[in-house]
């Protein structure tokens, strides 16, 4: 399977660009999905979070309180580190399982930490949607109603743009209306299906 790792800044545009990639029949795996799917309540790697950040962590409904988690991570560099150590290994082993029931020539994984943590052996290219720090900050503010101070931490835990473009085998441009985008994507949409085939 000929997997492409889409990424981006918070609030780059990553799921729009992974929802048209969608329309085309394109499976998707994504990775903030699969990390709710190895934290539902049960779930041996729960506990082990409990451990870490204490029971209040946990909702009255015995969900994972994703908000108060993220805030906690990303003002404590070391505690994040260890919550991607108890997370990443399980999240990637779901992933190979989910990418090896596929029948398709590609496949999209949406990965918004992909060029964060170590290397992931599952991906084949590196597609980075991108848009300005402004654009993602605003995005960001009116979708996930956080402060400014609460974003600029969560930029300050991720690859700056420059490093991130570096790394690109291909960009999405995310600057400008919605209907820019579906060009950018039917032209790589060929390019991978090309890539696909064997």
């Amino acid at each position: 399977m000929f997997v492409v790792g889409l990424t981006g800044g918070i609030g780059s545009g990553k799921s729009t660009v992974a929802a048209l990639f969608h329309a085309k029949g394109v499976p998707i795996i994504d990775a903030d999905e699969l990390a709710r799917t190895v934290t539902q309540p049960g779930a041996p790697v729960l506990k082990k979070i409990v451990e870490l950040f204490g029971s209040d962590i946990v909702l009255p409904n015995e969900h994972l309180d994703r908000a108060k988690l993220r805030s906690l991570v990303f003002s404590n560099e070391i505690m994040r580190k260890k919550l991607e150590q108890l997370l990443h290994p399980l999240i990637l082993t779901e992933m190979k399982l989910r990418i090896e029931a596929l029948n398709a020539p590609y496949c999209i994984a949406v990965i918004p930490l992909l060029l964060e943590i170590a290397p992931n052996p599952l991906i084949k290219r590196i597609l980075i949607v991108d848009t300005s720090e402004e654009s993602q900050i605003t995005r960001t503010m009116s979708r996930d109603k956080i402060s400014r101070e609460d974003i600029d931490a969560i930029l300050k835990t991720q690859v700056s743009r420059s490093k991130r473009l570096k790394l690109a085998d291909d960009v999405i441009i995310n600057d400008g209306k919605y209907e820019d985008l579906i060009p950018q994507v039917d032209k790589l949409h060929e390019l991978y299906l090309s890539l696909g085939r064997p």
